[in-house]
């Protein structure tokens, strides 16, 4: 049977590139076999080693269905289980990860867990570098392929809840190796954040470069407070190379797991981390910070410093500021009979040996105009981004839905062919019209530009839409009520 060289072949790469014992191989091909109900197995006399684990993972598939052993719509799940067994145990991971911590330090150790979970096929790579992405205007905008988009915030809350009692939630690390949720081959390492335990695990469909989720190994709720700020830079202290953040709290906003406290970060620069400061702030007794507004389109704020207990001082004092701030001229109400309203979302990065705290304001109420939220892209912008504006995308890194790489480019041909907008495309007209107006030109490479032009300019706007202070003064007057001065 041909399934004898592609099991053949898995082990060979997992000996290769996962670190499966030599000694181990046998018992790991026998409980293959078991899994695929097979009673017999003919090693081939030469195996091909081949370094690209999705070809082979595609011939084990094919070759499965084709011989009768599953059909092809069950090879996520196989796959799935196979390269958790070929997969190191969980506690040999840990144990790799703290050896490569020791002598090499958190980014070796990081980037040895990224490779590991790239290789053994958890981390779905090829499927990330197929995302259309590009930089235009200080954004970063990216369409995902992959997440399912979730236009109702109701249906995106229900995505995040887990049903019956094990694992309680998406994220609890008991989720490890848990077949019915595809986790057969997730790995996760320990790690220790302000003396207590959390561990790290990547995404699989990250949103950049190496995105993975700080949890706390309690089942605990979301919770942004001092001790946040705390965890985050110390978070960075033994992982210097990436940032990390903690989403507000918030329902509608991020689409976070609110019952299970944990933080993103990874190993890219977004472009929140690039923005200048301006309109400077001081807080007496606390002169050895730099503190200022950033020049970004949302509203935020950052501290920069050396002295921890001086930037958790500061944070804390912006934080209980800003989570008791109503001014309903403004549309801000900080809580109703519906629960809280306001909360930040603080992240951190470290350059130069000082902490750099960035504090977004947010806000997750709503109105009769505006229903899904006051400070939420407004309905003109839906058609490009209905979903809640997490994190990531507060930071200026956009995930678009996939639908959106078809519909936009139907929407280019209209343009460069000359055509009105087709009937079947009537909710793009306000995006027809402003790259109609951008394009230099109607060729195919003029309109497409102009599209990436005019995807950025909406991100940019909508980011204009959640910030919670329209104009610097406002956050000015906002910081002096706190005792900042200028």
């Amino acid at each position: 049977m041909k399934i004898y060289g592609c099991i053949a072949e898995l082990a060979e790469y997992a000996k290769k590139y996962l670190e499966l014992n030599k000694q181990d191989e046998s018992y790991v091909v026998n409980g293959i076999l078991d899994l695929l109900g097979l009673s017999s197995y003919e090693k081939p006399q030469e195996v091909a080693v081949s370094d690209d684990v999705d070809a082979l993972l595609n011939k084990f598939v094919q070759t499965a269905d084709s011989e009768g052993i599953f059909p092809k719509e069950e090879g996520a799940y196989y796959c799935d289980k196979v390269m958790g067994m070929l997969s190191l145990m969980p506690a040999a991971i840990d144990k790799k990860f703290r050896s490569v911590y020791s002598k090499e330090g958190g980014s070796a150790a990081m980037q040895w867990l990224y490779d590991y979970s790239v290789r053994n096929n958890y981390v779905k790579k090829a499927a990330l570098d197929k995302n259309p992405r590009f930089e235009r205007d200080g954004l970063v905008v990216t369409i995902n392929l992959s997440k399912p988009e979730f236009r109702d915030p109701k249906k995106a809350a229900s995505g995040n809840s887990v049903k019956g009692g094990y694992p309680k939630c998406v994220i609890c690390r008991e989720n490890t190796g848990y077949a019915p949720r595809n986790k057969c081959n997730l790995r996760t390492v320990s790690i220790t954040l302000d003396g207590k335990p959390w561990f790290w695990q990547y995404s699989p469909y990250g949103y950049f470069r190496q995105h993975g989720i700080a949890v706390n190994i309690e089942h605990t709720p979301m919770k942004v407070d001092r001790q946040t700020v705390v965890n985050l830079m110390d978070f960075v202290d033994q992982f210097p190379r990436y940032f990390i953040g903690c989403n507000a709290c918030l329902e509608r906003i991020g689409g976070s797991v609110l019952s299970h406290d944990h933080y993103q970060g990874g190993g890219e620069i977004l472009p929140l981390h690039n923005a200048a400061m301006k309109n400077f702030f001081v807080l007496p007794g606390y002169e050895n910070l730099r503190i200022g507004e950033l020049d970004w389109p949302g509203t935020a704020v950052r501290i920069c410093g050396t002295d921890k207990a001086a930037i958790v001082h500061a944070a804390e004092v912006i934080n209980q500021g800003w989570s008791n701030f109503t001014d309903e001229s403004q549309g801000i109400v900080c809580r109703t009979e519906k629960g809280q309203h306001n909360a930040i979302s603080p992240s951190v990065v470290k350059r130069g040996g000082e902490y750099e705290l960035n504090i977004i304001l947010r806000s997750n109420v709503t109105s009769e105009k505006y229903p899904d939220g006051v400070f939420h892209a407004h309905p003109e912008f839906h058609v490009i981004k209905k979903e809640s504006i997490g994190l990531i995308e507060a930071q200026g890194l956009f995930i678009l839905p996939g639908r959106l790489q078809r519909q936009l480019q139907e929407v280019e041909a209209c343009i460069s062919q000359g055509k009105p907008l087709d009937e079947n495309l009537a909710e793009f007209a306000m995006v027809y019209d402003e790259t109609k107006a951008l394009a230099r030109a109607l060729d195919e490479k003029s309109v497409h530009i102009a599209m990436q032009q005019e995807l950025a300019s909406i991100c940019r706007r909508i980011l204009q839409n959640t910030a919670v202070f329209k104009d610097s003064d406002k956050l000015k007057a906002f910081m002096e009520g706190l005792g900042f001065e200028q």
